[in-house]
């Protein structure tokens, strides 16, 4: 049976893959990792390859997602399928070490990332082609959909003086690249010179959402259950650097916004008011059962997305943290380190990639512009003069 949208997993047999293969190897692996019909890629490419795979490697998070929650390391482990060493890469390393260097010949790699800069797959991706470069070793990509299409892209570039492991290279936050597009522009921009083999997806075109395409959506971290749950998270995800929750410990993990300080009705009143394309808000009431307010009632607004080919969820997400912060200042704060290894800058500020949206909102800037960016309308992503070089798939 052929798919309209294949990756490189639903046909190992392909000879290039074979030829690309026929060494030994680790591959770079979670659960969201299947092919078109839920086999797990790492199964699929044992059976394959007998004996060439010698080991894999996951991204935060671990093997399974098992490890909800930012700052929670995964042990290394064996996969009692395959009996192959687990090497965790959100561990006391985030480091391929020398002796899964020296075992290897090579590094597959074959990930869902969530086209967000701050989501940790993509800088796992960029160690990893910097260790294998170093090391001499090739590295092999199948790519696979970006799941909030490759057309839009949001927010600000990140300023490299707050570079982390939430952000590396100067992107913005949603980027509109698959997997394998960014690790060709991480390989020139970074000067990592790294030796890349792509193997692309067919009939994948840059104007698709995940649920556009005929593949099964495996969250590819815990708190991703949903595509919907992918397209507010560019934004959403500044919350992490704010004492609002951003519904961890929910059924609907950024698709809520509250705190017990707010008054649920005013927020979405206010929000409604401002009239954002794409969107709506709701009152609503929630008690995380993890993380950030645990166990204790939370009022805020649902976020309901009407047209996601016009919903900006950055420029949303600051106007929420701004409205918060001028509807409750005496309870509304900034977080303070540590967040995702980062011990000195502020977590808004390596999450927003600058100090200026903390500061603008600090200072009761209500002029926002400047630090929403300028990148929001559907179009190949044009951020970066390289990637005229840099992407594989047509504007369709």
């Amino acid at each position: 049976m052929c798919f309209a949208i294949q990756t490189a997993v639903d046909d190992l047999n392909r000879p290039d893959i074979c030829h690309l293969l026929s060494r030994p190897f680790a591959l770079l692996v979670n659960r969201a990792s299947i092919d078109q019909r839920v086999h797990r890629s790492s199964d699929l490419i044992h059976a394959r390859f007998p004996g060439f795979l010698k080991w894999l490697v996951t991204p935060q998070h671990g093997m399974f997602g098992q490890q909800q929650a930012n700052m929670v390391e995964t042990d290394h482990g064996v996969d009692l399928v395959n009996n192959l060493p687990i090497l965790s890469l959100y561990s006391e390393t985030r480091r391929l070490l020398p002796q899964v260097l020296e075992d290897i010949d090579c590094l597959v790699i074959d990930l869902q990332d969530v086209g967000t800069r701050v989501y940790t797959y993509i800088w796992t991706l960029m160690y990893c082609l910097q260790d294998c470069a170093k090391a001499g070793k090739s590295v092999v990509i199948f790519d696979r959909p970006n799941p909030v299409t490759g057309l839009y892209c949001e927010g600000p570039l990140l300023d490299p003086a707050f570079r982390s492991f939430v952000g590396e290279a100067a992107i913005p936050m949603r980027h509109g690249l698959t997997i394998a597009e960014m690790a060709d522009f991480l390989n020139r921009t970074q000067a990592i010179g790294a030796d890349i083999s792509v193997v692309p997806m067919t009939g994948w075109k840059r104007s698709m959402w995940f649920d556009d395409t005929d593949r099964h959506w495996i969250p590819p971290s815990p708190n991703m259950p949903t595509i919907q749950t992918a397209t507010v998270y560019p934004g959403q995800v500044l919350l992490e650097g704010t004492n609002l929750s951003e519904g961890r410990g929910t059924t609907f993990p950024f698709e809520v916004v509250g705190a017990p300080y707010v008054n649920a009705e005013k927020l979405a009143h206010d929000m409604n008011a401002l009239a954002l394309e794409g969107v709506r808000f709701l009152p609503t009431y929630f008690t995380p059962a993890f993380d950030k307010w645990r166990d204790c009632s939370c009022a805020g607004v649902s976020i309901h997305v009407t047209d996601r080919n016009v919903f900006q969820s950055y420029a949303m997400t600051v106007h929420l943290i701004a409205t918060c912060a001028g509807l409750w200042p005496s309870d509304f704060r900034f977080n303070d380190p540590p967040y995702e290894y980062e011990t000195v800058k502020p977590p808004i500020d390596i999450i927003s990639g600058s100090d200026e949206l903390r500061n603008a909102i600090s200072e009761g800037h209500m002029e926002l512009d400047a630090v929403i960016g300028h990148y929001n309308c559907p179009a190949a992503p044009n951020w970066h003069p390289v990637l005229e070089e840099v992407l594989i798939y047509d504007v369709h």
